[in-house]
């Protein structure tokens, strides 16, 4: 069943154009020990050993015929201890799978969720923002900053330029508050989970349980242009399928974008091309005051430009991430 969420035209202004900030549950998953970043590298889609200290990587967890598990930031802190941010609703996902694959001698994978949360900050200003709130930002993107120990350890990372937010702070509960009111001080606005899920449908970014389903495969969900893989990083679970359709084919659906004019009563969630037969699913929704948008995973051979009848009112395919043309902003 979609839901869709709906933001007024002040509300998208903000987080395209200004500093909103989002609090919220953190899932944060440590893998220590000697072996930590060779046994990550041999799990993981994208490469962590290449960028060095201090980088903050996007990646996934995949089945040995290469579908998507589950998401995640990852922070390495050194080769002996790396941080993984993610989606609290596959932590244990997560954890399941790190905990399978880690050789106890080599690497432990340690729960340190209790506690921490999460502040997400999305807009053009947040950057501007967090350093007037005197935060120690990281300088340059797809990097982070490790401060204090034990529970009073925070993590402020900045993602690369595609993902849906610009920066995010995690840290115990009383640390996020302090932040909160130091980025109004400075500027930013309280947001709520609508902007967060709005700035990532805005941006084209899937989400687990929406357009990532049992059995989706990372190159039809836009990992290549959200960078949540590697070609040359050598074997990790899963590895051979996104190999063999990156180097001699193709995936057979394609996550695109939907348009439709106005706000529409829509009916369902399937898409039909203009033959009459199903081409896909829609995933996410966003009502906005002039059109309303989604995401849907489409049959390769719907291109952008063609118009289908998705949820039972006629819609454009569009290119992602979202432009400001094709949402009147």
């Amino acid at each position: 069943m979609l839901s869709p969420i709906a933001i007024d035209s002040g509300r998208l202004s903000r987080l395209r154009h200004g500093a909103v900030m989002i609090r919220a549950p953190a899932s944060v998953i440590e893998v220590k020990g000697p072996g930590a970043l060779a046994c990550l590298q041999g799990v993981l889609t994208n490469d962590l050993v290449k960028p060095g200290d201090g980088s903050f990587v996007y990646s996934a967890t995949l089945t040995p015929k290469g579908m998507i598990i589950a998401d995640m930031w990852v922070l390495r802190v050194s080769p002996q201890r790396l941080l993984l941010i993610g989606d609290p609703a596959a932590h244990q996902s997560t954890l399941g799978v790190l905990r399978r694959s880690m050789p106890a001698r080599m690497a432990l994978v340690n729960d340190l969720s209790e506690g921490r949360e999460a502040l997400w900050v999305c807009g053009d200003l947040a950057i501007v923002s967090l350093a007037a709130a005197g935060l120690d930002v990281p300088d340059g993107d797809s990097r982070a900053v490790l401060q204090g120990s034990g529970a009073e350890e925070s993590v402020l990372a900045r993602p690369h330029a595609a993902a849906p937010f610009r920066a995010v702070l995690v840290g115990h509960s009383a640390l996020i508050a302090q932040t909160e009111l130091a980025l109004g001080n400075a500027g930013a606005l309280p947001g709520d989970l609508d902007d967060l899920e709005a700035s990532r449908i805005l941006s084209g970014w899937p989400r687990l349980g929406s357009e990532i389903q049992e059995k989706t495969l990372p190159q039809e969900v836009r990992y290549d242009a959200i960078q949540g893989l590697s070609y040359t990083k050598g074997c990790y679970t899963g590895q051979e399928t996104v190999a063999r359709l990156h180097f001699r084919g193709h995936t057979n659906r394609e996550l695109r974008g939907l348009i439709w004019s106005g706000v529409p009563d829509l009916n369902g969630d399937e898409v039909v091309g203009s033959d009459g037969e199903s081409v896909g699913t829609i995933g996410s929704l966003l009502v906005l005051p002039q059109v309303t948008a989604g995401l849907a995973v489409l049959r390769r051979e719907v291109e952008v430009g063609n118009i289908v009848t998705a949820a039972g009112h006629t819609a454009s395919v569009v290119g992602l991430p979202f432009d400001a043309a094709s949402l009147h902003d």
